[in-house]
């Protein structure tokens, strides 16, 4: 089973949510999927057995064959390259490594030149399986590296991914091929507009998805009337309180206080049994 872990906005508790169902359940596995600040790794403290150097494509025109037919600039969505002057001319920072400017050039006039933008980095704390990206300081694109990520993670444990914020090309990357998508939010008008965001992301993907609300209070009718409304389940909470940030700032997991396992625990079941409820209803 994968379940997603993502919200609409950043700080809403999202890596507290998945690094500590990652260690609450047997043979499971954390994936990090935000490669720009991937910082599951500083509370499981992994240890990291395997590195993979993430390489793209960027291409490198040949202009004795080029004839500035102009193809590649066309066929490219992201504009990584232009036509000026008849001769093709490469923004390497927007390239996406999709080699297909190479593949359509008629004169075969594109090589393929190849970058480092960073690394996959595979390890384990006791039995959780850890992977993580890094994309390097200064690239733009981390998409290959979350293409990566999805090579080199299986179907054979409990998966949780812990997404990008917001609702970007990066997220849906992230959340592609899951089973159940869990919505992290906070009891506030930006915390549920949001999640809106969110949600409408999942149902366009087709994901089922449920609710935790984090730094849960007296506001919480905000998110639990949202949650009638759209008839999507509300799966936990997990309150506000001094000692979640005192353990956070020290790079612990609320699953090692009493307390606060108790509300992952219940979230944790609530999420397996909403995920199998899904899966039974599609088969």
């Amino acid at each position: 089973m994968i379940i997603s872990v993502l919200s609409g906005k950043g700080g809403t508790g999202k890596t507290t949510i998945a690094t500590n169902l990652a260690v609450m359940t047997d043979n499971s596995r954390y994936v990090d999927c935000d490669v720009e600040e991937p910082n599951g790794f500083i509370f499981l403290r992994p240890r990291i057995d395997t590195q993979v150097n993430v390489r793209v494509m960027i291409p490198k025109i040949d202009t004795g064959r080029c004839t500035g037919c102009g193809k590649c600039a066309r066929f490219c969505y992201f504009n990584a390259l232009a036509l000026v002057k008849n001769t093709p001319v490469v923004f390497p920072e927007l390239c996406h490594g999709c080699e297909g400017c190479a593949i359509l050039c008629p004169e075969q006039a594109i090589e393929r030149d190849n970058k480092t933008i960073g690394k996959v980095e595979i390890g384990y704390r006791g039995q959780t399986e850890c992977i993580r990206g890094v994309l390097d300081v200064g690239e733009p694109v981390g998409v290959p590296i979350l293409r990566e990520i999805k090579k080199l993670t299986g179907d054979d444990r409990f998966t949780v991914v812990d997404c990008p914020p917001g609702s970007s090309c990066s997220v849906i990357n992230s959340i592609e091929g899951s089973d159940f998508a869990l919505l992290v939010t906070e009891p506030t008008v930006f915390g549920l507009h949001d999640l809106k965001i969110a949600l409408e992301l999942v149902r366009q993907l087709n994901i089922p998805a449920g609710i935790v609300i984090n730094r849960s209070g007296e506001r919480d009718c905000l998110i639990e009337e949202y949650c009638r409304n759209e008839e999507v389940p509300l799966l936990g909470k997990i309150p506000f309180d001094r000692r979640a940030a005192e353990i956070y700032s020290r790079g612990g997991l609320l699953a090692e206080d009493k307390e606060f396992r108790s509300y992952l625990q219940n979230i944790l079941e609530n999420l397996k049994g909403a995920a199998g409820n899904e899966a039974d209803s599609r088969n």
